[in-house]
């Protein structure tokens, strides 16, 4: 086994290559977003653009500091770094700048500093080095329990900032929990409960045909799959047969919540019985069922507390113009539908490097930060967004290549971390500058403006290339 790692030597230099491209073009666009023109060189240490060459030569400084230390100082030191990030999460609530609503930044001379980005490399080291050291028992129950609680504890406290699009970005550790062995129908019903939170808020326009051909549909799957042993089928059968039957209901009074609560009532009441009668007689099919029932019901009955008492006004708004139950061009939908515009008004080659009006005319607000995409897409055009999305793309499956050739768990882990990680960035940035995703605010990896956010994804990549730099070495 190879011992000795030569870090210029092993190093994956293509991944570095598409990190280079990928800030340069994101500096390139920056000045683009925000171009002054009393202060026309880009060097200019006053605007933006000229701080983004400062946040990126602090990057690369950052970038060689993690390769040249020893690998074993990641592996060393992830849970004390990981305390570390829960006590500055805390103290950003105490003593931190509030910007825009959110009190999320520490003010350290002219530069902010924001916590709740480097929380995702502590998290990422912590459970790496949390699942390598149970040697991958994760399904053991103590196991699973400390994972979650080692995901989830840095968003409760960036909840209380509130910074609800940071906390969202933690749902991509359960990517890496089911690479390392998180059942699949775990995800199943994490997709399905996003589905069923949006029918409940869609269900009152609904025609009688469509939900009775849903429960007809659902309930046909149901019977195919307990007499010919379809199971792909199980699950979408009750899934789809659940969803008619309160679809109907919703139909049938204005009384939403007290339905619900009639609903949930009875299923709790019942399910006992069903349960009993599915043990003594050996049913499974029937105390799936009830399960799954009754979980739907409880979800379904939260919809509207999640929505109304959790989400804050701005973001149900946006959901509500993304789902199209609501038209508000000129009040929240405002940003997406100038996004829309910029993009759409590009065509096929843009119109130019410094020529976009809806860039120039600052149309489009936070354009060199979350909404950076849309610069692209006006001034170069579809030639342009399919260059920076090949680009990523290309990141993304690099990054996967690399994450599946590591040789101990604990580097396994990391660089599924930080491929779900950059994964969910570029989905969620994207997507809601389309118009596909409501806006959480959340920036698009080595484009968007910003030294922690920039600071941060170099620190999670060039870890990752460390440790594959040192895959020939036995890490724990």
């Amino acid at each position: 086994m190879r011992q000795q790692t030569n870090i210029i030597r092993d190093i994956d230099w293509l991944t570095i290559g598409l990190y280079m491209a990928l800030i340069l073009m994101g500096w390139l666009n920056i000045y683009a977003a925000v171009y002054n023109d009393q202060y026309a060189s880009i060097f200019s240490h006053s605007q933006r653009y000229g701080k983004q060459l400062i946040w990126i030569i602090a990057a690369v400084a950052l970038a060689v500091t993690v390769c040249v230390l020893d690998v074993r100082f990641y592996t060393s030191l992830a849970y004390p770094v990981y305390i570390c990030c829960l006590i500055a999460l805390a103290a950003v609530l105490v003593v931190g700048r509030e910007v825009n609503g959110a009190r999320s930044w520490f003010m350290i001379g002219a530069v902010q500093i924001q916590p709740s980005e480097f929380a995702k490399i502590a998290v990422s080291l912590a459970l790496a080095k949390f699942l390598g050291n149970c040697g991958g028992r994760l399904m053991e129950f103590r196991n699973l329990v400390i994972a979650c609680a080692v995901i989830f504890l840095p968003p409760m406290f960036i909840i209380l900032q509130p910074d609800t699009g940071s906390c969202l970005v933690y749902l991509a550790f359960f990517i890496v929990l089911y690479r390392e062995g998180l059942p699949p129908t775990i995800l199943l019903f994490g997709i399905l409960a996003a589905v069923l939170f949006i029918l409940s808020l869609l269900m009152q326009d609904a025609q009688v045909y469509l939900v009775a051909g849903l429960v007809v549909i659902g309930f046909v799957a149901f019977w195919i799959k307990t007499r010919k042993g379809m199971a792909c089928l199980k699950g979408f059968g009750l899934f789809v047969g659940l969803s008619g039957l309160l679809w109907t209901v919703t139909l049938l009074t204005k009384r939403k919540f007290e339905i619900h609560e009639a609903l949930l009532g009875a299923a709790l009441l019942l399910s006992p019985v069903f349960l009993a009668i599915s043990f003594i007689r050996r049913l499974p099919v029937v105390r799936t069922l009830t399960l799954f029932m009754i979980g739907a019901l409880l979800f379904t009955f939260s919809v509207d507390f999640v929505f109304d008492d959790v989400l804050s006004t701005h973001q149900r708004q946006r959901i509500l113009v993304m789902l199209g139950m609501e038209s508000d061009p000129l009040g929240v939908g405002y940003n997406v539908n100038q996004s829309k515009i910029a993009i759409g008004s590009g065509g096929f080659f843009g119109k130019g490097f410094l020529q976009g009006t809806q860039t120039k005319y600052d149309f489009v607000p936070e354009q060199s930060t979350d909404f950076i995409f849309c610069t692209v897409g006006e001034e170069w055009g579809f030639v342009g967004t399919s260059t920076v999305v090949i680009l990523l793309i290309a990141l993304l499956l690099r990054l996967l290549i690399l994450a599946e050739r590591q040789r101990s768990m604990f580097s396994r882990v990391y660089c599924y971390c930080v491929l779900s990680i950059f994964f969910l960035h570029v989905t969620i940035n994207i997507g809601m500058t389309i118009g596909l995703l409501p806006v959480i605010g959340i920036p698009l990896p080595f484009f968007s403006y910003g030294g922690s956010s920039l600071w941060a994804f170099t620190i999670l990549l060039f870890i990752m290339l460390r440790l594959d730099a040192s895959r020939g070495e036995y890490i724990r």
